[in-house]
Parts: structure tokens; C-alpha cells; sequence
């Protein structure tokens, strides 16, 4: 017995024994050549066949030569015992039968993910089989089935894009007939009834932009293709939209881009061309649609092209504006004659194919002829001042940009045409030597409700956008000193108080200089306006307290945020005020102390008539009727006889103020009548923003004082504003009260080389004989001519020397009417 053999077990080197399972596989394995291995070594032993018997012989070889197959299957259903459940025994052999790739063993496909392919070669083992690209397609296709159902049930139509409904806003003047001007997003106007159109617009319309219009539903997949397969060969770019789209795009969605956007908008045009007729989206395509030079919509392009409305248009207009539709901009005719004849003839070809016209109509037609384009500035000139006025207001009002752009308003405000002519008009005659930078500022306000009937801001927006009435500052120089005469009414000082008037003078350690140098003695305060007397208002302003003017200001309508330094020569008008709040400031004198916020826009309503907004409101009584009577009075001898005599050429009873500030940067005249004040101011701007001096002055005239253009420009203005207005009276003033108050600036002797002074008097002034002979110029001797009661040269804001001799010897002119008030029969 062999070593390890079990007991009775056959011996496989015994010839008689029949071949086993085991030896026929390890003859499998060993060469012929090879003796069989000892069943000790771990090899197994060869198979002998038997050693007689012709049968037995035959019988082995068909045994030898099946059992390799026997045992290899048994050997794939061995291994196929650790597949996975559920395959069977027979499945098992099919695939043992199988072979991999080159006769390698075969793999079983993955049930998920069978990638790489096993049993494949190299490339085919990454190429998808037939069954599953099937299988893909299949599945996208009913996924995008189920998509677009489900899109289509979850879409609904939206409301119209404010752009597409969008209309200009119309502005008039005050006579709600003459236009002024437009806000508009879009030049469009909308047709309320397309149908009403000559059937040749829509059809050429239809010819150009979407042939199978009528047939399609919203959507055309053989212009789709098409386009998609012009686009592929590099030609230039078409797009597949249909009209509808088109429509949808302009009308419901805006302008997309996105392929998400392209699908919405698919899925909405098929919607739409469901839900609204053909008729109906053809008109609302063509009230949409943008035809250059522009305009939206037919009507404005009618205008545009051929100056006439789309109820008008011809057939061959009608091709010429369908053609041009996708490309406006370059085909425009003014800009591209030969392409825009090249695409009308296209129109007209295809309104034959599609049965619109016949072949003999399309040869009468004749290329039409357009309008030169005109390029429409809204804002150019001095108008674009006022519409960037009503446009801050109706914001403010809290109107939108959108309602003021695309809500089709009509928006009257409160300018006067013919009163904005002549502001326009005065405000540009100046000399031709005027400098560049001299820039003029003029505001008129209706009295009695604050309305702005007329306004000049600058010659061109479009050149300057910077309003010089609203947004420009200058100083108020002695405009001002108006606010201090009130402060004082209010405090309880009248009209008669008087003060010294020489100059130099100084005051809480302020040196005061009058602009004329002319030293008129001891002066009441009418005198002391209608001159512009500085040494005397600086002395009031001290005394009733330099805080008192700046609540004054503010009261009458100069913003807080114009700052007014509370120190005494803050009545000399070195703060920078808005010419405009300037106006407004004086209005409320002339309105006896009712003080109204100034507004331009009189009304803004819809197309239907409903008012959203209205200016100007109820007035507030800031000061007392008496208090302004008085100062009103005192103005209006700055008309009758001082230094805004000019203004006096009006006709009719005027009070106002003239104003120079220091160094003549700026000069001013702000006046008015019972019904209308106007201010103008006029400045000089360098060329990096800087104020400049204009003491040298211009057109003859130096320097510039308010005196001397301002009130040339409010003169002849307003003798236009006044021509239809009644002639109407100021209040009357107060009765006059004898002055209480006693001069806080004490004379001293005067040194011959300084502006003379005297101690103040105990008992009435004589004329005693000077000790020397005082001047008010140091280097002019005077003269011995017996003076008038007030200066004989007319007074003006410029400096002059002066001409008068002391009156009673003591070098102060009227020095013995101190007390006395001026020879006045009517103070």
C-alpha cells in the first residue's frame, strides 16, 4: 500500500485501476515527457490505460478525451458557486462556453455599471452596446416628454413686461398745450387698435420676420433646424425665433439669452399662440417692436421714417420697415441705402410667395423715400434746466423713475412760456466781451403761490450740467442786508433809527468800509437801504444781534443748509446762497411775511386722467404784515432813487435790493412787484471751479456791481412779466416814530490822515472853526461848495471818490441832522 493511501482504496499506479477525477487532472497538467509525480510530492500520478483489450483501449480514449471537458465544467460550476443567487446551473454552463477576449477565460458583465466592457478589446470594452444607447435614448426622450408636459402645466403667462407697455411722458408748460418736452425710456406710441391698420403693415410684417406664421404654433421646428444648420457651416448667424417668440420675448420675458430662458420662452409662445389669436399678437408685436432712429412701435416708426402716422403707410413703406426689423440700426436707409433696398425687395418677394400681393402689384412699387433723421436732444438748451427740475420734483413727490419714464403722463408745469422766453432772452444779453465764465442765474416766482413761472439756469444742459439758479452758490453780499433790516423791525427799531455812516469805521473789531467811501453823516435806516450803506448796517446787526438775521433768513426761506455765520458782518452777505433760494427768500416779503415753498410742476396725471401729484401748498405766516410793510418801504427806495434805479423803468411801484460781494465776485439784483419777484445774480467761475473777481468788469462797465448788469437783466425781464399784470400798491408802512435810540459808536477827534470823527455832542451842533482841515480822502483837498442834503453824485455799489465838502466844518457831512431826521415830507 502506498504511503498515506487510505485503507482499500485503489491504487492509481495499478494498471487495472480505472482513471479518477484526480489523475486524469493531474495528467492534465503534467507534459508527456514528465514522469507523473509521487502522490507524496504533491503531484498527481499519470492515468496508465489499460494493457489489454482492443475495446478496453477504445474505451479509454473517448473516457480521456471527455473527461478534460467533464472536469473543466465541473470546475465552472464549482467557481460558479460563489456567484451571486439567482443565476441557474444552466447559465453557468452557457457562459462556460463562452470566451473572452482571445481565448481568455470569460467574464461575467457587471448588472449596473458594465464599464469597461469585460471580454472586449482595448477600445470596444468602452463603447456602449447597442441595447444601451436604445435604452438611452428611449429613456431621455420620455423624460423630456414628461418635462415639457410638466413645464407647459407649471408656466403661466405672466403679466407684460413694463418696457413693452412703456410710454413717454409729455410735459407742457403752464398753458397745458405747448409741449416742453419728454421722459421717456422709449420713443413709443402705442396703436390701442392694430386692426385698424392697412392689412399690407401686418402682412409685410409677417412676409419678413415669420413666413408660416398663421400655420405654426408658437414654435418652428423646420426654422429651428435650419437656422441650426446654417449656424454650423459658419455662416453668419440666424436665429430660429418665430414672430411669436419674438413677441413674447419683447413683450412678456425681456431679452434672454440663457438656454433655460430659450426653453421658457418656447414653452410660453406655444402657450400664448393657444390662448390669444393670430391678429392679437400680430398687433402687439408691432406696438413692441423696435424699428430704429429710436422708435418703438409702428406708429413712432411711421413718424420717424416717413413723418406721417402707420394708418398711412403705403405698401411699399410698409416693406421698407419690415425689412430693415432686424437690424435697424445699420439698414436704416439714411445710413445704408443700398442694403435697405436690397431687404425691401426681399419683402416684396416674399409677400408674392405668400399670397399677399400679386406679382403685378410688387412691380408697381417704387422704393420709397424717407425723412432725414432727426436727432431729438431733449435736454439741449436752457429747457434741459427745467425738465431736470420737474423730473427731482416728481421724484421727491415720490413718484418712480418708471411711472415718470414709461407711464405716459402728462406733466403741466408752472413755467410761463412767454416768460421764459424774455428770462432767456435778458439773461443772454450781455456785452459780446463778456468773459467766458461769467455765468447769469434768473428765478421768477408767482407771489401768491409760489409757483416758479420762469427760470434761467444756463445757455445748454447738454454743455453745463449744473443749474445755475438751483445747484450754483454765490455770495448774497448786501442782498442780505434786507434780513437784518427785518431782524431789526422785529426787535422793535423803526425805520427812523439813524447811525453814522463814515467809513472806515469799526464795529466789535470789524473794520467796515462803505463800497462808495461817501460819508452821508448820521442816516436813518431808509436812507441807509436805498444807498447800501455798510457802516451803518454792520452798527445794526451788532445791536440787535447778528443770530436775529440768521433766523430771520431761514424763516424766509434760505435752507438751513446755507451756512450763516452768527457775527455782525454776516449782513454784508458773505455767505453763498442758491440764487433761486434767493427768490424765494424775497417772495415771501413781497407777499406780505407768507412764506411758500417754490415748486415747478403744477400737476402729474396718467393717460386717463388720474392725478398723481400736485404742487405747491398752503403759505405759512411767518412775520408780521406791519414788520414787512416797513421793510418793503425801505426797498422800494432802492427802485425810486438809490442804487437799483434802473429797475424803476418798469412802470410801476418795485422794491428790491442790489448786492455786490467782496472783491466783486459776484453781484446781484433781487426785486419785485405785488405779484412777481425776481432775482439775478451773476458771478464768474475760473477754470478749475474758482471764483474770479470781476472789478475789472467787462462791456464797459468796472467793476461789476449789482447796480449794473443784474439790474439791466431784471429790468428788461420783467417789463415782459409785468405787460398783462394790473398795477397794483404796496402796503403802507407804519407811522413813522421818532428815533429813541442813542449812537453806541462814540466820535472822537479825528487825526487829519484818518476818516474824521467827533466826540459826541451835549447840546445841538454849531459850526465852529476847525482847527484843520479834515477829508474824507487824505489826498483831495476840499472845497468850500455848500453841500446838498445827500451826496449829488447818484450812488452806486461800485467805489467812487467822493465829491461832497463837509457841511458844518466839523468833517461829517450832516452832522448837524443827527437828531434831526432828513428833510422827508413822507419818510
Amino acid at each position: 500500500m502506498a504511503e498515506g493511501r487510505r485503507p482499500g482504496a485503489p491504487d492509481p499506479r495499478d494498471p487495472a485501476t480505472p482513471p479518477t477525477r484526480r489523475s486524469v487532472r493531474g495528467r492534465q497538467g503534467s507534459s508527456p515527457a514528465e514522469p507523473a509525480a509521487t502522490s507524496s510530492s504533491g503531484k498527481r500520478p499519470p492515468v496508465i490505460p489499460p494493457a489489454s483489450g482492443a475495446g478496453s483501449g477504445a474505451q479509454w480514449k473517448k473516457t480521456a478525451t471527455a473527461r478534460p471537458e467533464q472536469t473543466t465544467r465541473r470546475t465552472t460550476t464549482t467557481r460558479s458557486a460563489a456567484a451571486p443567487s439567482g443565476r441557474s446551473a444552466n447559465g453557468s454552463r452557457k457562459a462556460a462556453a463562452k470566451k473572452g477576449y482571445k481565448g481568455r477565460p470569460y467574464q461575467q458583465p457587471r448588472r449596473f455599471w458594465n464599464y469597461p466592457r469585460p471580454n472586449k478589446g482595448p477600445i470596444h470594452r468602452w463603447l456602449p452596446s447597442w441595447r444601451f444607447v436604445l435604452g438611452t435614448f428611449v429613456t431621455f426622450l420620455l423624460l423630456g416628454v414628461g418635462l415639457f408636459v410638466y413645464a407647459y402645466q407649471m408656466t403661466d403667462v405672466p403679466e407684460p413686461e413694463d418696457v413693452a407697455l412703456a410710454e413717454g411722458s409729455t410735459v407742457y408748460f403752464a398753458d397745458g398745450t405747448t409741449p416742453m418736452g419728454t421722459f421717456a425710456e422709449v420713443n413709443r406710441e402705442i396703436i390701442d387698435d392694430p386692426s385698424a391698420l392697412p392689412d399690407h403693415v401686418g402682412q409685410a410684417i409677417v412676409a419678413s420676420e415669420d413666413r408660416r406664421f398663421y400655420s405654426n404654433a408658437g414654435v418652428d421646428p423646420i426654422g429651428i433646424a435650419r437656422a441650426l444648420w446654417n449656424n454650423l457651416r459658419g455662416n453668419p448667424t440666424q436665429g430660429g425665433s418665430t414672430l411669436t417668440q419674438q413677441y413674447v420675448e419683447r413683450y412678456y420675458t425681456g431679452q434672454t439669452s440663457s438656454y433655460a430662458d430659450k426653453f421658457r420662452e418656447a414653452i410660453l409662445a406655444i402657450k400664448i399662440d393657444r390662448e390669444q389669436s393670430k391678429d392679437e399678437i400680430l398687433g402687439n408685436y408691432m406696438n413692441t417692436i423696435y424699428f430704429g432712429r429710436g422708435a418703438y412701435g409702428i406708429e413712432r416708426a411711421a413718424q420717424e421714417y416717413f413723418g406721417h402716422s402707420a394708418a398711412e403707410l403705403t405698401l411699399s413703406e410698409s416693406a421698407l420697415i419690415a425689412g430693415i426689423i432686424p437690424s435697424p440700426s445699420n439698414w436704416d436707409p439714411a445710413v445704408s441705402p443700398e442694403q435697405a433696398e436690397v431687404r425691401w425687395n426681399r419683402t416684396l418677394d416674399y409677400m408674392v410667395d405668400g399670397g399677399f400681393i400679386t406679382e403685378a402689384e410688387r412691380n408697381a412699387q417704387e422704393f420709397p423715400a424717407t425723412i432725414e433723421p432727426t436727432r431729438t436732444d431733449t435736454y439741449a438748451g436752457p429747457t434741459g434746466y427745467l425738465l431736470e427740475m420737474i423730473r427731482a420734483e416728481l421724484l421727491e413727490a415720490g413718484l418712480t423713475a418708471d411711472q415718470i419714464d414709461g407711464g405716459g403722463l402728462d406733466i403741466v408745469s408752472t413755467i410761463d412760456p412767454e416768460l421764459q422766453q424774455a428770462a432767456i432772452t435778458a439773461s443772454q444779453n450781455v456785452p459780446e466781451d463778456t468773459p467766458e465764465g461769467v455765468r447769469v442765474a434768473l428765478t421768477s416766482i408767482d407771489n401768491e403761490t409760489g409757483a416758479i413761472v420762469a427760470l434761467y439756469g444756463g445757455a445748454d444742459y447738454l454743455t453745463i450740467q449744473r443749474n445755475a439758479a438751483t445747484q450754483d452758490v454765490a455770495q448774497g453780499g448786501s442782498t442780505f442786508k434786507v434780513f437784518g433790516l427785518i431782524a431789526a423791525l422785529e426787535s422793535g427799531v423803526s425805520l427812523e433809527e439813524r447811525y453814522a455812516s463814515y467809513s472806515p469805521m469799526d464795529v466789535d473789531g470789524y473794520e467796515v468800509r462803505n463800497f462808495d467811501r461817501v460819508n452821508r453823516g448820521n442816516i436813518d435806516l431808509v436812507e441807509a437801504t436805498e444807498n447800501s450803506v455798510n457802516t451803518v448796517y454792520v452798527q445794526l446787526n451788532s445791536d440787535v444781534g447778528p443770530d436775529r438775521l440768521v433766523d430771520v433768513a431761514h424763516r424766509l426761506g434760505i435752507p438751513e443748509e446755507t451756512v450763516i455765520d452768527p457775527v455782525p458782518a454776516n449782513v454784508l452777505g458773505p455767505a453763498a446762497a442758491h440764487p433761486a433760494d434767493m427768490a424765494e427768500a424775497y417772495s415771501t416779503i413781497a407777499s406780505g411775511g407768507v412764506h411758500r415753498d417754490r415748486f415747478i410742476v403744477a400737476s402729474a396725471a396718467t393717460g386717463d386722467g388720474q392725478v398723481l401729484y400736485t404742487g405747491g401748498s398752503e403759505g405759512e405766516q411767518e412775520f408780521e404784515a406791519d414788520v414787512i410793510a416797513d421793510a418793503t418801504y425801505a426797498m422800494q427806495q432802492v427802485v425810486d432813487s438809490g442804487t437799483g434805479e434802473t429797475a424803476s423803468e418798469i412802470g410801476r411801484p418795485a422794491a428790491g435790493k442790489t448786492g455786490s460781494s467782496n472783491d466783486y465776485r459776484s453781484a446781484w439784483f433781487v426785486g419785485f412787484v405785488p405779484q412777481i419777484t425776481t432775482s439775478v445774480a451773476m458771478y464768474q467761475v475760473g477754470e478749475n471751479g474758482e471764483e474770479v473777481s470781476m472789478v475789472d468788469g467787462f462791456g464797459g462797465v468796472s467793476p461789476i456791481s449789482g447796480g449794473s448788469f443784474p439790474t439791466d437783466i431784471w429790468t428788461e425781464y420783467m417789463t415782459t412779466a409785468v405787460a398783462d399784470l394790473p398795477v397794483e400798491e404796496f402796503p403802507e408802512r407804519t407811522e413813522p416814530e421818532r428815533p429813541t435810540w442813542q449812537p453806541t459808536q462814540e466820535p472822537t477827534t479825528p487825526e487829519p490822515t484818518e476818516e474824521p470823527t467827533t466826540q459826541e455832542p451835549t447840546q445841538e451842533p454849531t459850526t465852529p472853526e476847525p482847527t484843520e482841515t479834515p477829508t474824507e480822502e487824505p489826498t483831495e483837498e476840499p472845497t468850500t461848495e455848500e453841500p446838498t442834503e445827500t451826496p449829488t453824485e447818484e450812488p452806486t455799489d461800485e467805489p467812487t471818490d467822493p465829491t461832497d465838502p463837509p457841511a458844518d466844518g466839523t468833517g461829517l457831512p450832516g452832522w448837524g441832522d443827527l437828531f434831526t431826521p432828513p428833510g422827508r415830507t413822507d419818510p
